[in-house]
Formats: C-alpha cells, sequence, structure tokens
C-alpha cells in the first residue's frame, strides 16, 4: 500500500517536542498503574485562581462565545498594555495582538520576520520550541552556549558579540529562562540592547515567567533605551496564573509589526477564544495575591531541593526564577532520564532537547512531598 502524502520539506526540519514527549511516556505509565513523579512538565500544579474561573463562568452566562476582532477584546489589550507600561514599556493597546497560548504568539512572530536562510541566535540551554520555529521559518542557527557560565548571559556577552553580525536577523532572549530558571541582569539585557543596535538586530523577548522571580529583578527587553522599536515581547498566562489549558498569550511590538503579523494571526486562527479573554482581563486586575503566593510556594520548593542536592553531593546551579533546575547526569543524558523513568519513576527532560547535554531538567512545580519522594528514588537507583 503506497502512502498518498507528500510531506514538506518544512515539517521534515524539526522534531516532536521532547518535553511532551517525556509527558506523554509518563501518562502512559500512570494508566498502567505506575506511580510516576513527574517532573518533565512545564505546568504550575494550582488550580486556577478561584477569581479567573468565576470570571470565564460569568462571560459564558453573558453570552460571550462568538468571535471577538482579530487582535483581541479592546478591553483585554488595553489591560496588558497598562500592565506592560507598568514594567516601563511604552505601549498602547493598538500594538498588542491576543494569541491562543504563547506559542502562537511566538510562531507569528518567526513566521513574520524571518525568510529562508536568515540567521537566528539562540542561547543555550534554550526552549526546545524556538528552534522548531526557526527551521519552520527556514532560519538558520547559531548559538551562544550559557552553560559554561552558571546559564548566566553576563559572563557570555563577548561569546555572543562574537556571534551575532550585520547578517543576524533575530535574537531570542528569555528571561526568567526555561529551562535554566536564569533571570538575566539588567547589565545583561544592556549588553543585548548594544549589540542589537550596533548590527539592526530585531530581538524577541519571551517574558513568560516574567512573574516567577524569587531574588532578582526581571528587567523587560523593551523598556531599555533603543530597543522599543525592536523587541517584540511575549507574554501569557499560563504560568503566572495557572491557566496552562485555557491558552491565552500576547505580543506586543510596534504598529507596523502587529500591522504585518497580524495577517497571519488573522488567516490562521481568527482570534483567542472569547470568554477566556474576558477572564484574562480578570487575572490581570484581581490575581495578585493569588500570583503571590503560587510564587512564594515555588521558592520554598527551589529551595528544598537545593538543599537535597546538596545532601547527596550534587551542585546545581540555582535560578531565581521560573520553576525548572537543570542538574548534572551523566554525559548521555538520554540514558539517564530513560533510566529515571524505567527504574526510579521520576520523569525528566534530557538536556539535549534543549542543546544541553549533560543535564536534565526538572521542574519543582510538584508537591514538597513528590519532590522528597523524586530524589529518594534517584538516589536509591543510583541516579545521584
Amino acid at each position: 500500500m503506497s502512502d498518498a502524502y507528500d510531506f514538506s520539506e518544512r515539517i521534515g526540519r524539526v522534531e516532536p517536542s521532547a518535553t511532551l514527549a517525556i509527558s506523554n511516556l509518563a501518562a502512559e505509565k500512570e494508566a498502567e498503574g505506575a506511580d510516576i513523579v513527574d517532573l518533565s512538565v512545564g505546568e504550575p500544579d494550582f488550580d486556577t485562581p478561584a477569581n479567573i474561573v468565576e470570571a470565564g463562568k460569568a462571560a459564558l452566562d453573558a453570552g460571550h462565545t462568538g468571535y471577538t476582532s482579530s487582535n483581541g477584546i479592546p478591553q483585554l489589550k488595553e489591560a496588558i498594555a497598562a500592565k506592560l507600561r507598568g514594567t516601563g514599556v511604552d505601549a498602547d493597546a493598538d500594538e498588542v495582538i491576543v494569541t491562543p497560548g504563547g506559542k502562537q504568539a511566538l510562531y507569528e512572530t518567526f513566521q513574520t520576520l524571518i525568510d529562508d536562510g536568515d540567521e537566528v541566535v539562540l542561547l543555550d540551554p534554550a526552549w526546545v520550541s524556538y528552534e522548531a520555529m526557526a527551521k519552520l521559518a527556514g532560519a538558520d542557527l547559531s548559538r551562544v552556549d550559557l552553560a559554561p557560565h552558571g546559564f548566566q548571559l553576563e559572563p557570555a556577552l563577548d561569546a555572543l558579540a562574537e556571534t551575532v553580525s550585520d547578517e543576524t536577523e533575530l535574537l531570542v532572549v528569555n528571561s526568567p529562562s526555561n529551562p535554566t530558571g536564569a533571570v538575566f541582569s539588567e547589565t545583561a539585557l544592556e549588553g543585548v540592547r548594544d549589540l542589537a543596535v550596533e548590527h539592526d538586530i530585531a530581538v524577541i523577548s519571551d517574558e513568560i515567567y516574567e512573574q516567577i522571580t524569587y531574588d532578582a529583578d526581571h528587567v523587560s527587553l523593551a523598556s531599555l533605551e533603543g530597543m522599543a522599536d525592536r523587541t517584540v515581547t511575549i507574554n501569557g498566562f499560563s504560568k503566572a496564573y495557572s491557566m496552562t489549558g485555557w491558552r491565552l498569550g500576547y505580543l506586543h511590538a510596534t504598529d507596523e509589526f502587529v500591522g504585518q503579523a497580524g495577517k497571519l494571526h488573522s488567516h490562521s486562527v481568527s482570534c483567542a477564544v472569547n470568554f477566556v479573554q474576558r477572564a484574562g482581563v480578570e487575572a490581570l486586575e484581581n490575581t495578585d495575591e493569588s500570583v503571590t503566593e503560587m510564587r512564594d510556594a515555588f521558592r520554598d520548593r527551589r529551595d528544598l531541593l537545593v538543599d537535597l542536592f546538596d545532601e547527596h553531593g550534587v551542585d546545581v546551579d540555582v535560578g531565581d526564577g521560573a520553576f525548572y533546575m537543570m542538574i548534572p547526569v551523566d554525559d548521555d543524558d538520554q540514558a539517564w532520564c530513560e533510566a529515571a523513568i524505567e527504574e526510579a519513576s521520576v520523569a525528566c527532560v534530557p538536556g539535549g532537547a534543549f542543546n544541553a547535554p549533560g543535564y536534565a531538567r526538572i521542574s519543582y512545580a510538584a508537591s514538597e512531598q513528590r519532590l522528597r519522594e523524586a530524589v529518594d528514588r534517584l538516589v536509591s537507583n543510583d541516579l545521584l
């Protein structure tokens, strides 16, 4: 029987998401009755705050179930612009596109800016989907390794300067970082600014973990002098507000960029879900206390893991944001992660998925009890 499908060269450039693949394997084993401590998925383990849920229900009851204007409802775009202004970004509601998830905002950005052969620079370890999205757009990738610098950007600025050039079309910055939890300093971001201006480079600033920071202050790249007209700020509601399944994100950029990206947006997803957008307004305006409670819990879990690893002689670079940690493992991190789930029933993501071989990423979006269990299981099976 012949295969009738002639798949595009474009789709052959990418592999399935490694993080979702591990999460799916963990779910399969759980369905078979295994007790898996799943530290693979980037999803808060808290319920969506009740006020957001109630706002979504009220919007449904009010009949907000039809299409909205493509770029988003005015109330949400204005709330997003006000939030951005609070971080020093000169933002107007008309410079916002509301998307079904932050991933869609990223995808639209890559597709809007990148042609075949354009250079995109990534800071490694980098979230898995950046590479895939860049390749889908036809980009050639260059990379800067932050692992020798404790995953921080500031000490790697010389390496970044050697990598970018007038031929670079786009640089991707993610702070706080997935997978490392690193929060880049203002000095580091000023270094990015200087290079971007010198070489006329556009920059994606992925700030999805912006509100989950501990011992460092988050700086929004577009707030720096010279960056307003060359930064696309990506953010969303999944992480800070525990709204992963609601699928709500956004991008902010210049009017010109929004006009171009809006064409792709209108022809692909039409608009984000109506009643979810209205819940997003509630999230931005009335949920600070819940966000603080979740952030404090993540901080406590991070500190617990650092102490547990220290007890077993494992030295980790401690991130100041997000809810991830990179732990050093065997050179064959894929084999280590396979052993972790098969022998210890602990799901982690191989560092190679983020272009960081020799590490495994764990998410501490799990209870302290489960985190203790995970470390105990890894130790018992000689994996730590």
